[in-house]
Order: structure tokens, then C-alpha cells, then sequence
């Protein structure tokens, strides 16, 4: 009886993991197809330098602080209804987008969608983890996180295709097809899963505060490449972000229900594995963005042409994170993402030192390859050692701690890597960066350019530093009476 019950548990779990990679392939291909797109819209809107960044840092903002929310919501609620109203929004809004009459139009329609994938975000993991026994979570997980991860690296391959063959429109048109495919297996498999916690509530105070302080940051580097860091409104976005930041932390510590539950802080291998989980996406996951404007703007290349030199690290995470579930059999996960952490930070060292004007595809290419070795170890090794021993009513808003400060390196590390990327570029010639056409220019401007590149893969190789030192302290033990991860 007992196996029969393993196995029709297993059955299921393979279902709804069918469910759960569909929609996270179908979002992360929504979400990275437009970064190597990125100067075909701004050229097609004649965005700013201001609105071309928020095309990017709407939608990750956005995501970052509704992930925590929903996945608050998820615990009270349920998650199936949840996942399946992020679906719908998430394909809703991909059909407007297609249709944006103006760069701020197309900036509040991002918005939404990123509401939709929030749905989406939060819940993905914890239902999986709900699904599946513990024996085979590794596995489901990491098959989860391929799936995720690789559409995230795939993207701007396919959106340089969409974008040079049938116009930037379709990097939005064609996720709507496949999202009411997804929708419809979804209302059919999944069942409610986990125990509904509704005690408590949503904490507005902190997630008030979350877009304040984040926003007040994003805002203060989005602004770095019209008017420079030295300017009073650079300046004051970055202090307004570090004064919000204690007094978000002193909110959450008195509100009933905070956003952020810091008691999760006082297990310091779990504070330590977020820490690593931030850091990680601080440092690389600008680089696909950054090569793919690299080689059009200092190559002249189309949009297909450099999606295609960024999909080395596509493949080696792909390789990679499928075959992590048996690694998760042979080595503890702390230790999978600590060797994952240094081999990522070893490929943006290389690629600091081979960056040039003239530097040979291959060099970038191998560098590449290493980046996306030690990414698709390192993300399903941390979501399982994070995750695998929560209560099942604590997944959601567990996992939406995790994406949000996975997210939070996301945005930071996007906004810090173009800030400085155009930081030796003359204020007059920065625009052309994010439109793709600083070969155009001169040969002194893409030099300019190579040196911002060069400036950016320091700090993000000083900051995969730092994420190894974080997974090397969250190895260590817990007490004898918690459960060893």
C-alpha cells in the first residue's frame, strides 16, 4: 500500500513539474529574450538613456517586491489558484506589449507582466516541493531550476532571432500561444498543495518600504548614465536607499507579519545560503546583457548574431543543472554551490582579462562556458539546501524570500553593471551604449567603452568573491538537534 502511494505521489509530482517548467521556460524567455533586443526597441521608441534602463529595471523591480507578497498570499490562499492567475496576467500583458504606443506604455505594461511572473515565482519551488518525496526533490528540483535557468540564458539567443526576422513585437506575441497552452495543462493537473496559514497578514509598512528602498537605489543608478555619478540626484537616490534600509529592518522587526521574517536569520547557514544566493546574482547575471551589447555596440552586430555568441553559457548550464541530480547523491548541496560559486567567478575573472576591442570570440566564449558551468550548479544546489527542510506551510514565503533576494542581485547588478559599463563614455555619447551603436561613433568611443566593460567585470569578479566566502559559511554545521542539510 505504502508503495503504491510513493508511487501514485510520484506520478503526480512529475505532472506538476511538467506544469511548473513550462511556465517557468515560457517567463524567463519572456524576461531575458529582451535583453539582447534591448537597442531595437530603444532605437524604435527613441527612448533616453533613463527609459531604456527601466525598460530592464520596471519589470525586475516590479517582480522583486510582488514575489514576497504573493508569496505570502500563496500561504493563505493556496497556490494553484495563484499560479494559475499569474499565468493568465502574465499572457494578457505579453499580448499588449506587442501593441505599446509609447516607451512608457511598454515600461507599465512590463510592469505588469512582472506582477504575473511574480505569481508565477512564488509558488514554482514550494509546490514542488510539496510534490515531490524527499528522495527525489534533488532531482525534481534541479530539472526545475535547468529548466529556468537555461530559458533565462536561451533567451536572448531566440529574442536576437524574433527581433531580426519579424520585429521586436514577437518577443511578446509569441508567449501567447504557449501561455494558453500552459494554462489549460495547469487547470488540469494541479491540485492545492501545502497547509493554508492564514494567522497574521500582508505586511504593508515593509513592502511599502521595499519598493522605497529599492526603488530609491535603482533610481539613483538608472540616472548614472545622463548625468554621471557625481550628480546631487545620483547621489540621492543612493542615500535615500541607505537611510530606508535600517528603517525597513527595524519595521519588519515589530510588525506582526513582516515581508521579511528575520527570525529565518538566526539559522546562519540559511542566512549565509541567501546571502550566496544574492551575491551569485550580483555578479553574473548582468553578463549575458553585457556580452550581447557588447558585440553590437562595439562590433555592429545584429541582434541574432550576438544572441548566438552568448549561448555557450546557455548550454553549459543546461549540461550542467540536469546533471545535478546525481551529483546531489555523491556531495552535500553546500558543497555543490560552493564549487558551483568558484567556478562562475573564475570564468568573469578571465573574461576581465581577455576583454578587448580585438579580443578572439573563443576567449569569450570559454569564459562564458565557465560562468555557465558554475551557474547551473550552484541554483538548484542552494534552492534545495534552503527549501528541503521548511515546514510546508513556511514554503512559500521561504521561497519568496529566496527569489526576492535572488532578485534584489538581479536588479542591483543590472543597474550597477550599465551604470559603469557607460560610467568613461562622454555624457553625449552614453545613449549609444543601450541603442547598440557605439561602433558607429569612433574607434576612441568603443576603447571608452571597452574600459567600462573592463571596470564592471572587476567589480562582479570582487563580488563572486565574496559569494564564495557566503557558501563556504553557510557549509557549516548546525546544531546536533536540527536536522544536518
Amino acid at each position: 500500500m505504502a508503495d503504491g502511494a510513493e508511487r501514485a505521489r510520484l506520478r503526480y509530482a512529475w505532472r506538476a513539474l511538467s506544469v511548473v517548467s513550462m511556465a517557468s521556460t515560457l517567463t524567463a524567455l519572456g524576461n531575458s529574450s529582451l535583453n539582447v533586443a534591448l537597442p531595437v526597441v530603444v532605437r524604435h521608441f527613441e527612448a533616453s538613456a533613463t527609459a531604456a534602463s527601466w525598460m530592464l529595471l520596471s519589470f525586475m523591480l516590479a517582480s522583486t517586491v510582488l514575489i514576497v507578497v504573493f508569496g505570502r498570499l500563496a500561504d493563505m490562499f493556496g497556490r494553484r489558484t495563484m499560479y494559475l492567475c499569474g499565468l493568465a496576467i502574465y499572457t494578457g500583458s505579453s499580448l499588449l506589449l506587442g501593441f505599446a504606443p509609447t516607451e512608457w506604455v511598454f515600461i507599465g505594461l512590463r510592469v505588469a507582466q512582472a506582477a504575473g511572473t511574480a505569481m508565477l515565482l512564488a509558488n514554482s519551488a514550494a509546490m514542488l516541493t510539496d510534490a515531490f518525496p524527499a528522495s527525489h526533490l534533488g532531482r525534481g528540483m534541479g530539472i526545475y531550476i535547468a529548466s529556468f535557468s537555461v530559458a533565462q540564458l536561451v533567451g536572448p539567443t531566440l529574442g536576437g532571432f524574433l527581433t531580426y526576422r519579424f520585429g521586436w513585437e514577437w518577443l511578446f506575441w509569441y508567449n501567447v500561444p504557449i501561455g494558453l497552452l500552459c494554462l489549460l495543462w495547469g487547470a488540469l493537473t494541479l491540485r492545492e498543495s501545502g497547509k493554508r496559514n492564514r494567522s497574521g497578514g500582508v505586511d504593508v509598512a515593509g513592502n511599502l518600504l521595499v519598493v522605497l528602498c529599492l526603488g530609491s537605489l535603482l533610481f539613483g543608478l538608472s540616472q548614472v548614465g545622463d548625468r554621471g555619478w557625481s550628480d546631487p540626484v545620483v547621489f540621492g537616490g543612493i542615500a535615500a536607499f541607505a537611510v530606508l534600509l535600517p528603517l525597513f529592518i527595524l519595521v519588519e522587526r515589530r510588525s506582526g507579519h513582516p515581508v521579511v521574517d528575520l527570525d529565518l536569520f538566526r539559522d546562519r547557514p540559511f542566512a549565509f545560503g541567501l546571502l550566496a544566493s544574492f551575491l551569485n546574482a550580483v555578479a553574473r547575471f548582468a553578463v549575458v546583457l553585457l556580452i550581447a551589447l557588447f558585440y553590437q555596440a562595439a562590433f555592429g552586430d545584429n541582434p541574432f548574431e550576438a544572441g548566438v555568441k552568448v549561448l555557450p553559457l546557455a548550454v553549459a548550464a543546461l549540461l550542467t543543472s540536469v546533471c545535478s541530480g546525481p551529483l546531489h547523491a555523491i556531495m552535500r548541496p553546500r558543497t555543490l554551490t560552493v564549487v558551483g560559486t568558484i567556478v562562475s567567478t573564475t570564468g568573469l575573472a578571465v573574461l576581465l582579462v581577455v576583454i578587448s576591442p580585438t579580443v578572439p570570440y573563443w576567449l569569450v566564449a570559454g569564459s562564458l562556458v565557465l560562468i555557465g558551468i558554475g551557474s547551473g550548479m550552484f541554483m538548484p544546489a542552494n534552492a534545495t539546501a534552503l527549501l528541503h527542510e521548511m515546514p510546508g506551510e513556511r514554503l512559500g514565503i521561504t521561497n519568496a524570500l529566496r527569489l526576492m533576494l535572488q532578485s534584489c542581485g538581479v536588479v542591483v547588478g543590472t543597474a550597477l553593471a550599465l551604470s559603469v559599463v557607460t560610467s568613461p563614455l562622454p555624457a553625449e555619447l552614453r545613449r549609444h551604449v543601450l541603442a547598440g551603436t557605439v561602433s558607429n561613433v569612433s574607434d576612441e568611443a568603443v576603447r571608452q567603452l571597452v574600459t567600462g566593460y573592463q571596470l564592471a567585470l572587476l567589480c562582479m569578479t570582487a563580488i563572486g568573491v565574496l559569494a564564495v566566502l557566503a557558501c563556504v559559511f553557510a557549509r557549516q554545521r548546525r546544531p546536533a538537534h536540527e536536522k544536518a542539510g
